[in-house]
């Protein structure tokens, strides 16, 4: 229960301070972000890629789905399903035309657009959090969706996340289950899994 309490409360502290960014400043360090990203050698490898989609102050992802829609890499964003905490992954081809507000008002694929994919095909996952530590730890947002859609990763698979510099601190708690990322990147530097435990 204390980690409970704890967890909740550095999700309100990071979110507040994430929210003072103007939206000139989210664009400008995503972009920083975004070219970091594509020079990654998982990233460059990687077939299949999926994203998060991202929402109010967020890094924002936006233009690395498009840029990889663009290099002819199939990109896939998550349909959340609020009854099981499920994610369904689902192939993004046009964003305009594809997505719509869903669970929580983040942008996912409408019913229409809706093209599954297995999690097995995934070569690269990009994930969201609040906040991370220098050894992977991740703060998620509560809900839980990802630490099960992890299990349903062919093993190996990199999770790479994207965050602010700000949403870096030095210890995130962290449960028995809590997956840690691989390769975190802000707009300042690329945190590998080498200094990584």
């Amino acid at each position: 229960m204390e980690m409970k309490k704890e967890k909740r409360a550095l999700r309100k502290k990071i979110i507040q301070e994430r929210d003072r960014f103007s939206r000139a400043e989210i664009i400008e360090k995503s972009a920083s972000i975004a070219n970091k990203l594509y020079a990654l050698p998982v990233y460059r490898k990687a077939k299949v890629v999926m994203f998060f989609v991202s929402f109010g102050s967020e890094v924002d992802t936006r233009p690395m789905i498009e840029g990889t829609i663009q290099t002819g890499k199939l990109a896939l964003v998550p349909k959340a399903i609020p009854e099981t905490r499920e994610l369904i992954p689902s192939k993004v081809i046009d964003w305009v035309h594809d997505l719509e507000p869903g669970s929580y008002n983040i942008p996912e694929p409408s019913q229409e657009s809706l093209r599954p994919q297995d999690p097995e095909v995934i070569d690269l996952l990009i994930v969201p959090g609040v906040g991370f530590d220098l050894d992977g730890g991740r703060l998620g947002y509560g809900g839980g969706y990802y630490d099960r859609f992890f299990e349903r990763l062919k093993p190996g698979v990199p999770l790479v996340a994207l965050a602010f510099e700000m949403q870096i601190i030095p210890h995130i708690p962290l449960e028995v289950w809590d997956r840690r990322v691989d390769i975190i990147i802000t707009e300042q530097r690329v945190i590998p899994k080498s200094q990584s435990s």
